[in-house]
């Protein structure tokens, strides 16, 4: 019966502790409480992610991403037939869908946009000075 009375003063204790309204914001201390942790899970996971693609050489060279991208296509066919027997699933390898095939260098595509973006800021002075050329014809134009 002693157990029972402690028991119900300390809950009533707890409750009384967690159910505290912050005056200005109306929000119970326990919401409060729960904060802190959260964020630290989710900054834990953005860390091991990171941590995750850098391993693996995601945040490397070219070459480097090559070669992950290479062992993910020898690596998830397999992981996925062994998941898909232990869940019980019944899918056949024509099933699922093919893996796709890159055909192009990121590389090349990418010193093309960086060749054309300098070419368009090397030209930009001149072009600037020929469309304000034109402008001002235009505006003697219509003052005449």
């Amino acid at each position: 019966m002693r157990v029972n009375t402690r028991l119900k003063n300390w809950f009533i204790l707890v409750s009384s502790l967690l159910s505290v309204v912050c005056p200005t914001t109306a929000v119970p201390l326990s919401a409060k409480l729960w904060v802190v942790p959260l964020f630290l899970i989710k900054g834990g996971l953005a860390g091991a992610a990171v941590y995750v693609a850098y391993d693996q050489g995601l945040l490397g060279s070219g070459t480097e991403g090559a070669a992950a991208l290479k062992k993910a296509q020898e690596t998830l066919p397999p992981a996925i037939q062994e998941w898909t027997n232990y869940l019980g699933w019944e899918v056949r390898a024509a099933q699922l869908p093919p893996t796709p095939k890159f055909d192009f260098s990121i590389s090349n595509y990418w010193n093309k946009g960086v060749h054309s973006v300098m070419s368009a800021l090397s030209v930009a002075p001149t072009r600037a000075c020929e469309y304000t050329v034109e402008g001002w014809k235009y505006m003697k134009d219509l003052v005449k």
